[in-house]
């Protein structure tokens, strides 16, 4: 099974999804994502869904409960790039994202990472 790519910078880590997500793929990345915040001390996680088109009720609510969990581990969640058409289905689905925040960028988000951390 693929994997995506969790990478560190600094006390952040950084997700960059650039394949379309199924359900395993998520859980995955969900077990991951949790266990390098823990291994790294991790205190900011930025997610990057600008490759995404579509995301599906199970993937909206991953981003979701990922980002609690995240959380609960004292890390803030940040998700970036996050296309028009993601933004009205997540809304028309129910999904607001309670605890995440968004950017349009990159750089935005790591800019509320590092706002929030100081």
């Amino acid at each position: 099974m693929d994997r995506i790519p969790i990478l560190r910078l600094g006390d952040c880590l950084i997700v960059a999804i650039q394949v379309d997500m199924h359900d395993r793929l998520a859980i995955a990345l969900q077990d991951d994502l949790t266990a390098r915040i823990v291994k790294d001390k991790a205190k900011g996680v930025l997610i990057d869904i600008s490759a995404l088109d579509i995301v599906d009720s199970f993937i909206g609510r991953m981003i979701g409960n990922t980002a609690a969990m995240a959380t609960v581990l004292d890390a803030q969640t940040v998700v970036v790039g996050m296309q028009p058409a993601v933004a009205i289905t997540l809304v028309e689905l129910g999904l607001p994202l309670n605890g995440v925040r968004t950017a349009l960028n990159v750089e935005r988000g790591m800019a509320l990472l590092q706002q929030r951390q100081r």
